[in-house]
């Protein structure tokens, strides 16, 4: 089972870091486009919630100020601004702050275009990136994964553009947090192979129960894994 755990922890942490890297690029890109300022992340006129605003504000200095990052150190001493803009930022800055700045951005219009780089409503993409930033902390803090039972409460779309679930399943299962990263990932990379790094896995380890992990009978012919 530990064995089996930490394939599995593998298995995810490293999908999730593609996922990662598509979410930073799209709220940084289409933020920075669409307000026309790269400095958006530390402006505070882009942002509905001050105070929620000040926090974040707190956790980019703590990150810079920690960084030793070469394009940060080269942004310092090149330039006179106080804040690198917003790649720069997003670079050195945690998922989940990063998903705290979306949440807080004032135009909903900018979060609608994001959220719909992954043909998603804002509160659903905001729900599922929260559930990936979960997923990938107890990754990589070696927590166990396999048949934890996750107490958040998750948001899902009645009406799905892309493939997704048909059977009814647990959403405080590892099950849907796998279901959550397929489906990012069939948009990121439509080519990819984590249904068949699934089978090999679970065939490696026949003893687990799956059912522990909230697998439904007949997951394999769902849409999302086709």
């Amino acid at each position: 089972m530990y064995r089996f755990d930490r394939h599995l922890r593998l298995l995810m942490f490293n999908e999730i870091e593609k996922i990662e890297i598509a979410a930073r690029s799209a709220i940084v890109n289409i933020t920075s486009r669409e307000a026309g300022n790269p400095f958006w992340m530390t402006d505070p006129s882009c942002f509905y919630d001050t105070t929620t605003f000040m926090k974040t504000k707190q956790l980019i200095d703590v990150e810079l100020a920690k960084s030793r990052e070469d394009f940060i150190e080269h942004f310092h001493n090149t330039y006179s601004d106080p804040y690198p803009p917003a790649w720069m930022l997003a670079e050195i800055l945690p998922l989940g702050v990063l998903t705290k700045i979306y949440d807080n951005i004032k135009s909903n219009q900018i979060r609608k275009k994001i959220a719909q780089e992954f043909s998603l409503s804002v509160p659903v993409f905001n729900s599922w990136m929260t559930i990936i930033t979960v997923a990938r902390n107890n990754c990589g803090h070696h927590a166990r994964v396999w048949n934890r039972t996750f107490a958040l409460r998750v948001l899902t779309q009645r009406r799905m553009v892309r493939p997704w679930l048909m059977i009814p399943v647990n959403q405080k299962k590892a099950y849907f947090s796998l279901c959550i990263i397929k489906y990012f990932l069939n948009i990121i990379s439509p080519n990819n192979d984590m249904k068949a790094k699934i089978d090999v896995l679970l065939s490696t380890y026949p003893s687990i129960d799956i059912n522990a992990m909230g697998f439904p009978c007949g997951w394999e012919t769902e849409p999302l894994w086709q």
